[in-house]
């Protein structure tokens, strides 16, 4: 799954066991209102091909569904670059949960004149001490 070709940047890939039923941790990652408590704002329909946006501090951000496999797998779009996939297993009363975030290139710039390279360092950190954390908090509650 994560791949480091000669010009990209690796894939940002996290995996976690969340003490929470499967169909819990889906609807907090497939809906508008799931994602919002722990992700940001948004209009996401879980509709394969549906476009939606991220409401983001940085702007506002088009999506797209690429993928639905309820309740195992979404694939989206991110901006004019990325792909987020996140990838869900049951675990018998627990979920393991797999974050995805591709498409980094060593020679592009974002929408917001930053170099992948410093925003791929800036979301790594942040799905690991802000979103994940939230995300574990809002499907443990």
């Amino acid at each position: 799954m994560s791949n480091h070709t000669n010009g990209t940047l690796p894939d940002i890939v996290k995996t976690m066991v969340f003490e929470a039923p499967l169909q819990k941790v889906w609807q907090a990652v497939s809906t508008a209102e799931g994602i919002a408590a722990w992700l940001m704002p948004n209009n996401f329909q879980a509709i394969e091909g549906q476009a939606f946006t991220i409401f983001s501090p940085y702007g506002d951000s088009p999506c797209m569904v690429k993928e639905l496999d309820p309740p195992n797998r979404l694939v989206f779009s991110w901006g004019k670059d990325w792909v987020v996939t996140f990838a869900l297993k049951d675990l018998d009363g627990k979920t393991e949960f797999t974050l995805i975030h591709s498409g980094w290139r060593e020679d592009t710039v974002t929408e917001v004149g930053e170099t992948h390279a410093v925003v791929r360092d800036r979301m790594n950190q942040g799905w690991d001490s802000a979103v994940l954390p939230r995300l574990r908090g809002y499907v443990e509650q």
